[in-house]
């Protein structure tokens, strides 16, 4: 398997929106190279013609694409549709790397990988070459949510649709909800999806590590509020930093 799919949790099929994303990932780290339609439709799974609906796709949300026929050609990204350089240190670089790492339960990990892995490849090669000397000394072991949990209940929680789930609560008793999510919650090293519950009518906390399966509907949310979920402890803030 492809040293690139170690970014994006190999083992389950890509919804299109990830697929778009790790095809301009892939792209660009090609380089002036490229990669042929065959390559990359190897390469995520697909027929040649998804993938090219796919390319079209992305030229349409402004990526910058080219494409050159015949033999060795294929295709990639225009250069200045690039990260410009970033000025970062070696500790600055494994600490977003190590952060990242250690917690793939976080919402949007997966893609908080990517991205940091995306700053990487732009680093001059000085800095990169000691942060990769660096990032080798630290190791997490912190295996993740299947992906398809996530998917469903990141998916739900951006466009504010119910999920249904099926839960097991802490005394083993397992039950099928939709829930309608307001917030998700780190606390004591867990994560929580914390939402109103139609089956309950209230607001609870569900821990994800005990979410068997999640789908996210095509059901709007009917407008429940953060307010709702009462005063958060002291020490808590979201990740903006704007509760500090």
């Amino acid at each position: 398997m492809s040293p690139f799919w170690h970014d994006f949790l190999p083992g389950w099929e890509m919804k299109r929106t990830e697929r778009l994303h790790a095809l301009s990932e892939m792209l660009r780290r090609s380089g002036p190279r490229g990669c042929t339609a065959e390559r990359l439709a190897k390469e995520f799974g697909v027929s040649v013609r998804t993938v090219k609906r796919d390319l079209t796709a992305l030229e349409n949300s402004g990526a910058l694409i080219w494409s050159r026929p015949g033999p060795g050609g294929g295709y990639g990204l225009v250069a200045r549709g690039t990260l410009p350089p970033v000025s970062l240190t070696p500790v600055q670089a494994v600490a977003l790397l190590a952060a990242v790492s250690a917690a793939p339960d976080a919402p949007y990990a997966d893609l908080a990988l990517a991205g940091v892995r995306k700053i990487m490849d732009v680093l001059d090669p000085r800095t990169r070459t000691k942060a990769d000397e660096l990032a080798s000394r630290v190791w997490v072991n912190a295996p993740p949510t299947p992906r398809t949990i996530k998917s469903a209940l990141e998916e739900a929680m951006a466009e504010q649709r119910v999920v249904r789930i099926r839960y097991t609560s802490r005394d083993g008793n397992k039950t099928t909800r939709d829930v309608e999510p307001v917030m998700f919650a780190s606390t004591n090293g867990h994560w929580y999806l914390i939402g109103w519950c139609r089956l309950r009518s209230d607001m609870r906390w569900f821990l994800v590590s005990h979410i068997e399966h999640a789908r996210a509907t095509k059901i709007a949310c009917s407008g429940h509020d953060i307010d709702e979920i009462g005063i958060p402890p002291a020490t808590a803030r979201p990740v903006n930093g704007q509760g500090e």
